[in-house]
């Protein structure tokens, strides 16, 4: 097979031309980074215009759109006939040119590396500067080698997806299994545990600093103070925290922790809740509600009932506000809770520390073999489109090695 330094090279303007056709009547599409698709068939959303859509340019079947992402992830190939953002760049490829193989090479690490040198500008993406991509020299090989490449990639890649996919399924498996779990010890799935609001409970259930708390921030030599960004279920991140000045603490003191105390995020993502752990302890807390378990509950009870589907289902019904879920102090202490013996929480803890820690072992393999595959995947896809593969003798089976369950 010819390698790519023998291979033809084209400055991108003669291999692909700018389309710019607007005023026509189609549905709304987008660029991402797995292609052009119309919104309609989009599973997350997107921003709308208004009304007038009539400067958005056409994009068709087999064309490519450089978009704002596209620094990141590639120029996107379209399989749809759509209109675009004007900022969108469409392109058309030559009649030599097989878009198949570009699909690949326009997605490949060699390309993408080529646009993060050539991207300017930020704003909620970088725009690719297109007369610089234009006088990019690209590789063209012949028309039938074109082809072979991008049949060969679309069998390898689509056996590394249905590998990918297995694992994303056996990880959706897993997770209904481990929240099963959760609420079969908890004894809320079969009501067998008697639920009293948090409020009996607890010893203690405040919130953080909430008025103007960045009045209070220091550079260095203050408090710790823990934020929504810190707390995640079951975790508690130490990077970006900030700290508070000696007066600030001095003015705040029923937002003080203390270790073993449960933290529970108010604004964003509402409910998630983790135990305060021994090096925080005399740290303050921002926004968060805190809540003191007292000898009557165990904190890490606590923190697997407040992070289970149960509960996130409380929060749900409880928080208010249409851009961020915001969950209130008042509803927390009225959440009905599992009322068993401190001697049966640490029981019930022990168990699904056990359980649990199986199932997020598994989980944890799972997303790494994916991320293996995806690496692949995307090795697989630069030695094709550059002629390191000659794929008239390749077969890519050895793409999952090392990574089977």
């Amino acid at each position: 097979m010819t390698k790519i330094s023998t291979w033809p090279i084209r400055r991108a303007r003669f291999a692909f031309i700018r389309r710019d056709i607007r005023g026509v009547e189609a549905p709304l599409a987008s660029a991402t980074k797995d292609g052009v698709f119309l919104r309609t068939e989009l599973e997350f959303s997107v921003w709308n215009p208004g009304s007038d859509i009539s400067n958005y340019k056409l994009v068709e079947s087999d064309d490519f759109v450089i978009g704002l992402r596209s620094f990141q992830h590639g120029i996107s190939h379209s399989t749809v006939k759509g209109i675009v953002s004007p900022a969108y760049t469409v392109l058309r490829a030559a009649p030599e040119i097989d878009p198949h193989y570009y699909k690949y090479y326009f997605r490949s690490s060699f390309l993408i590396s080529q646009l993060a040198n050539i991207t300017q500008g930020i704003r909620q993406g970088q725009a690719i500067d297109i007369d610089a991509f234009r006088n990019l020299d690209i590789p063209v090989p012949p028309l039938h080698e074109q082809r072979r490449i991008a049949d060969f990639l679309d069998a390898e890649t689509a056996r590394i997806d249905t590998l990918v996919r297995r694992r994303v399924q056996m990880r959706g498996l897993l997770t209904l299994k481990r929240e099963r779990s959760i609420e079969d010890e908890l004894g809320i799935a079969d009501g067998t545990a008697p639920l009293v609001p948090l409020k009996y409970l607890a010893t203690e259930i405040t919130v953080g600093i909430v008025i103007t708390p960045a009045k209070w921030y220091v550079e260095a030599g203050g408090t710790p103070a823990l934020r929504g960004i810190n707390v995640k279920p079951a975790q508690i991140s130490l990077e970006n925290l900030v700290e508070i000045s000696k007066e600030g603490e001095r003015e705040n003191q029923k937002s003080r922790l203390e270790a073993g105390d449960v933290v529970v995020v108010r604004t964003g993502q509402a409910g998630a809740a983790a135990v305060v752990p021994r090096e925080l302890d005399g740290a303050n807390c921002i926004d968060l509600i805190l809540i003191r378990p007292g000898p009557d509950l165990s904190p890490r009870f606590v923190e697997y009932v407040l992070n289970s589907d149960y509960a996130r289902e409380r929060v749900a019904e409880h928080a208010v506000g249409s851009i961020q879920a915001h969950f209130n102090v008042g509803a927390m202490k009225e959440i009905p809770f599992p009322a068993i013996s401190r001697t049966k929480q640490d029981q019930v803890v022990a168990t699904l520390d056990e359980q649990i820690g199986r199932i997020d072992n598994l989980l944890a393999r799972l997303l790494q073999q994916e991320t293996l595959l995806a690496e692949r995947r995307q090795a697989l896809i630069t030695a094709a489109v550059t002629g390191q593969v000659d794929v008239s003798t390749a077969s890519g089976r050895g793409v999952a090695e090392g990574v089977s369950p």
